[in-house]
């Protein structure tokens, strides 16, 4: 495999430039990253609809990475619930190392091949479920050991790394390889591959959920109304599409306890 995630960087005294230098040349490669992912396009289509199949059927999904990467599966993973109104063991993201380390790093934690699965079956994954791997180099030994027990298990997988091939590749049912070239500062993963695979994670989980049914039109109407701010989104959508006033609004959504309950209940 071609190791462009450990490549040099192509700036060179970086630590001789000015603010406004760096800035500068750190925007103009964050510029490229969306390009690499359009593609890789073809790839995540082909996963995107994989995972809505299995998830159609109840199965569910995770992420495991390590770093930055797990970091990223964590939050697209606690996201889903209040924007999709889903539970949350339906989308799940788990980091090497534990919760612990989605705030400290923790040595080691990604050299071992056998933990992820140890992780994944406190949540008893089964074939119904599909799994992810994030790796930015896509040598993660802690996420090539999961997919490879996964898949032995009949469980669908999938990969977000930011190599051309490599092992994890051929652990996955269907890759995503997002290229995007050195970084800026050398080896330092978690910025423009990291920007990439969080790209594909949002359209990845966004479009299995809009396939699930999870949004009407280009409403979020099942999204949990946990503060004010999303309270008064949701009565909005409520006042438009029922074409009726803010009280009244309201007080459907207070009743009902979602926009497409509040809707549905209406007509």
């Amino acid at each position: 495999m071609n190791r462009v995630t450990e490549q040099d960087s192509k700036y060179n005294d970086i630590d001789k430039m000015s603010v406004l230098e760096i800035l500068t040349n750190i925007n103009n490669e964050d510029k490229t990253v969306p390009l690499a992912v359009e593609k890789a396009l073809p790839q995540i289509e082909k996963l995107a609809t994989a995972i809505a199949e299995r998830m159609s059927e109840g199965g569910r999904l995770f992420y495991i990475g390590a770093g930055t990467s797990g970091r990223l599966g964590v939050v697209d993973a606690s996201e889903c619930p209040p924007t999709f109104g889903v539970s949350f063991d339906t989308v799940v993201g788990i980091i090497a190392g534990g919760d612990t380390a989605i705030r400290r790093a923790v040595e080691f934690a990604e050299d071992n091949e056998t933990q992820a699965w140890v992780d994944l079956q406190e949540y008893q994954i089964n074939e119904k479920d599909s799994l992810v791997g994030l790796a930015a180099s896509g040598t993660t030994p802690y996420v090539i050991g999961g997919l490879n027990t996964a898949r032995k298990h009949g469980v669908l997988t999938g990969c977000i790394i930011c190599n051309d091939g490599g092992p994890i590749v051929a652990e996955s049912d269907f890759p995503v390889e997002v290229v995007v070239g050195p970084e800026f500062l050398t080896g330092s993963t978690r910025m423009k591959s990291g920007t990439a695979q969080k790209l594909v994670l949002n359209m990845l989980s966004t479009t299995v959920m809009i396939r699930l049914g999870r949004v009407k039109g280009n409403k979020m109407v099942d999204m949990q109304l946990t503060n004010h701010k999303l309270v008064d989104r949701g009565t909005q959508m409520v006042m438009k599409e029922l074409n009726i006033g803010h009280d009244e609004a309201a007080d459907l959504l207070n009743k009902y306890g979602s926009v497409r309950k509040a809707v549905e209940a209406s007509k």
